[in-house]
């Protein structure tokens, strides 16, 4: 396998998060090479303010590469990773507890059409509303994965590896 691999956390969480952190550790054991870019000062404007930094951040660190890189997101982490999709191409999606829309924001969640994604999501999610993102994922016809957990998804985590493994397994070919 191999490729590279570009993780973005959440708010109020950083680059050191549990996901992302077990998420990189997984992909490397692979072969995969990943970066984890710190968007904790990207945060300090609020919510809606932070998307536009964000999603300048995760744009240059999409230019320092040499292949299009998969993209692995949580909440706003996700977010941000579909909305830059838009503007670079990426090998794949893989996101998880996915707002469909961040209160303010001018844009609601998307990624282009035709590049592998999936989209996991806890049903009890009382941060981002699972209605958005099924909705979302019906309209377009996408993998989504519905789990017994809340925002966080911590009681999910081996579960998310196990299909980050089957995900990155798709994608070893164009890898």
């Amino acid at each position: 396998m191999g490729g590279q691999i570009i993780l973005s956390h959440g708010s109020d969480s950083g680059p050191d998060a549990t996901k992302v952190s077990v998420l990189a550790a997984f992909a490397e054991s692979l072969g995969w090479q990943t970066q984890r870019p710190d968007y904790r000062s990207d945060d300090l404007p609020g919510y809606a303010g932070a998307v536009d930094p964000r999603i300048r951040r995760l744009v240059a660190a999409i230019d320092t590469l040499d292949v299009p890189p998969v993209l692995v997101g949580s909440s706003m982490g996700a977010f941000v990773s579909g909305l830059a999709s838009l503007q670079r191409p990426v090998a794949g999606l893989f996101l998880l507890a996915t707002p469909s829309e961040i209160p303010g924001y001018r844009q609601a969640f998307d990624l282009p059409e035709g590049v592998p994604s999936l989209l996991y999501h806890g049903w009890r999610d009382d941060v981002c509303p699972p209605e958005g993102v099924i909705a979302f994922a019906a309209r377009r016809r996408l993998p989504l994965i519905m789990v017994d957990d809340d925002h966080r998804l911590g009681g999910s985590v081996e579960r998310i590896v196990e299909q980050f493994g089957l995900f990155l397994a798709q994608l070893a070919p164009a890898a």
